[in-house]
């Protein structure tokens, strides 16, 4: 099997992955899972896809995150694991799809409207 890749986005943050057969090993900016994230939620986070189809020692996975904050790039990583996992193999998309990994969650920050100190809170009024 040669490398696959795949992107997962979720709010700022972008996960670019490489998976290829292996061991087990998720590499994150050349630092181990353990490191980079070192809560328990969040790895379990990143390992669902593999658990769910019962890859988890199958491939090695390489993965350049960037922007966002870490719930964000944890879940940007599990969609980018699930995407690549598919194009290994195709069947296994109806399982992923059933637990939530194949869809791209849209909720992004609003942006700040001018005239206002955010994006929905307007200024005090002021009736004099």
């Amino acid at each position: 099997m040669e490398t696959v890749n795949a992107v997962g986005r979720r709010k700022a943050a972008v996960a670019r992955v490489i998976v290829k057969e292996g061991s087990g090993v998720i590499t994150i900016n050349k630092r181990p899972l353990e490191v980079y994230f070192p809560s328990s939620i969040l790895q379990y986070i990143v390992k669902q896809p593999l658990t769910t189809i019962d890859a988890a020692e199958k491939y090695d996975i390489q993965v350049n995150l960037d922007g966002g904050g870490y719930k964000g790039q944890a879940e940007a990583l599990r969609l980018g694991i699930a995407r690549a996992l598919v194009k290994i193999n195709p069947e296994d998309k109806a399982i992923l799809r059933k637990n939530g990994f194949m869809t791209r969650d849209p909720r992004a920050v609003e942006r700040k409207k001018p005239g206002q100190p955010k994006a929905r809170k307007r200024f005090q009024f002021s009736k004099r």
